[in-house]
């Protein structure tokens, strides 16, 4: 008995790209499926938490250097974070006792549109 579930959101749950409903729909699923399986993972002392990335500077967001959709029409690029970070911030999560656990982290480029998008 007992362990720990860490699930791989996204920043697009929160506030989603112009035409990623695919995406996004399936990053809002794995919300709900981290508070559902938090819940019932209790009477097996299993801890379930989420992180959240956004513009970590991998493969998939090597296009946003050269600019990717915005809410207004335009185009712009955005910065990225390096990817140990969000590896520290899984470690730091995963390292954590059983009796305590971090539901939900946010990592993202600082500078990133995240907050006032659109």
């Amino acid at each position: 008995m007992g362990g720990r579930i860490i699930n791989n959101g996204s920043i697009s749950a929160h506030a989603p790209r112009p035409n990623s409903a695919p995406y996004t729909s399936t990053k809002h699923a794995i919300t709900g499926l981290t508070k559902s399986c938090s819940l019932d993972g209790r009477k097996y002392n299993i801890a379930v938490g989420q992180i959240d990335i956004g513009n970590a500077a991998t493969e998939m967001t090597k296009a946003m250097e050269k600019g990717v959709p915005q809410a207004d029409g335009s185009r712009k690029p955005e910065p990225t974070m390096d990817v140990q970070h969000i590896a520290d911030a899984v470690v730091h999560m995963a390292n954590l006792p059983l009796d305590a656990n971090i539901q939900f982290m946010t990592i993202m480029a600082t500078k990133m549109p995240f907050v006032g998008r659109g």
